[in-house]
């Protein structure tokens, strides 16, 4: 039998690409593999059942449906962990789409000691970066400091570093938040961090910390104990959090719901919803435990 071409697709919806037989008209899984990475089989749609059909598959030998491969488009298959990693990656570029190019903003620093002066704010912030900005405040009838001043950076990846960890200037720990913040000075802390819930109870730290990497840099993954099906995920970058809440992602084969870390009752009803019994009996269970969020995870 003289070669032919069969016409493959990822999808059906795509634009198809010739892949070669053999001499005896099957096709090599490797061929297929050659040109879709990953590729464990084909199908396709019979015409006349409209359902899809899968081609036989032996030994890594693909064999034409009824003997002739016909002019159908086939779509190709993968195996199911490939997909959903395929569609972990698709989300992973829809949020770094969604947060776009990112300005830098006037940064407070708080608990600055009453001897620390301009120039010593800006030679410590220097060694993360050029420094576009530094203040600190004074009384206007004293010219004291006040024990907090401002600070803006060229690069928002800076920025975000600075916000990131505490800082140690001229002896005391100091903290570097967006001063923009109505709900309180720990405001900025909790837009980086997420909620995640319906969690499984074989999922570790260094899974979701290894999972949610993707989106950006993580500082910390914190999930109670004993076991509550939820857990926390902190980012460097308060807009990766932003980016991903009220999305529905995929974890071990498990979908995870994304929301804004807020110690309220909100997120508890809202990860027992889906419940048998409905959320309020579950709810008031965790109300009756009166569970905090550590502090130190807040």
């Amino acid at each position: 039998m003289s070669e032919l071409y069969i016409r493959v697709a990822e999808d059906e919806s795509e634009e198809p690409m010739e892949i070669p037989s053999e001499d005896d008209g099957t096709v090599l899984l490797s061929t297929v593999a050659a040109q879709f990475p990953g590729a464990c089989g084909l199908r396709y749609r019979n015409p006349e059942s409209q359902c899809m059909r899968g081609v036989r598959l032996v030994e890594g030998v693909l064999h034409a449906p009824e003997s002739d491969w016909g002019n159908l488009v086939y779509v190709v298959n993968y195996p199911k962990d490939n997909k959903r990693k395929m569609d972990e990656m698709d989300a992973a570029s829809a949020v770094k789409i969604k947060r776009g190019f990112q300005k830098t903003s006037d940064l407070i620093v708080l608990g600055l000691p009453w001897k620390t002066s301009e120039q010593d704010l800006k030679d410590y912030f220097t060694t993360f970066g050029e420094v576009i900005m530094v203040q600190v405040k004074r009384d206007a009838k004293t010219g004291n400091s006040k024990g907090f001043g401002f600070v803006r950076f060229t690069e928002y990846e800076t920025q975000t570093k600075v916000i990131s960890q505490r800082h140690m200037i001229d002896g005391r720990w100091c903290d570097c938040k967006l001063p923009n913040s109505k709900a309180g000075p720990d405001e900025p802390m909790r837009s980086r961090k997420i909620f995640v819930g319906r969690c499984t109870e074989d999922m570790t730290t260094d899974e979701l910390r290894q999972f949610f990497m993707q989106y950006g840099e993580v500082t910390d993954v914190f999930i109670p104990k004993p076991f509550r099906a939820f857990a926390f995920v902190t980012f460097a970058d308060d807009q990766v959090a932003q980016a991903l809440c009220g999305e529905d992602l995929i974890i071990k084969g498990v979908s995870v719901h994304i929301s804004n870390a807020e110690p309220k009752h909100n997120n508890i009803h809202q990860l027992f919803s889906n419940f048998p019994g409905g959320s309020a009996s579950w709810a008031a269970m965790f109300d009756r435990s009166q569970y905090q969020f550590p502090s130190s995870h807040v």
